[in-house]
């Protein structure tokens, strides 16, 4: 006589029984908590006065509202060099990351605000 097998259980049923029983978070768990993360950073901010949002810095620029922000700070920094500002120098007198100065600088170049004289060597237009 045959044995009968049981039911065969799917890959899918076998994860999500290992998730459910391990307590591991699924991508629906993760967006509902980044959902209520930025609703209470938005919370703190409306709840501070503007000065606070940003750091406390001032604007000093054309704008004269507001604070800085990054793009600004490295825009005003590419505008005091008048033969182009190299990379390391911007990152010295900004004092941020390379990864975030180059997605700042990207931007600004995007935007036609900068432009690249020569390699690492960036002017303002």
């Amino acid at each position: 006589m045959v044995k009968k097998r049981g039911k065969q259980v799917s890959f899918d049923a076998m994860v999500k029984f290992f998730m459910i029983q391990y307590e591991i978070p699924t991508k629906r768990d993760v967006d509902r908590l980044m959902a209520k993360m930025e609703r209470l950073e938005m919370l703190i901010t409306a709840s501070q006065g503007p000065s606070a949002r940003r750091g406390g810095r001032k604007s000093s620029g054309a704008k004269g509202k507001g604070a800085l922000t990054a793009s600004d700070m490295v825009l005003l920094t590419i505008r005091r060099f008048k033969q182009g500002a190299s990379f390391s120098d911007i990152q010295s007198k900004t004092g941020f990351g390379e990864k975030k100065l180059r997605n700042i600088i990207f931007r600004l170049n995007k935007l036609g605000k900068i432009k690249r004289k020569s390699r690492g060597v960036y002017i303002a237009v």
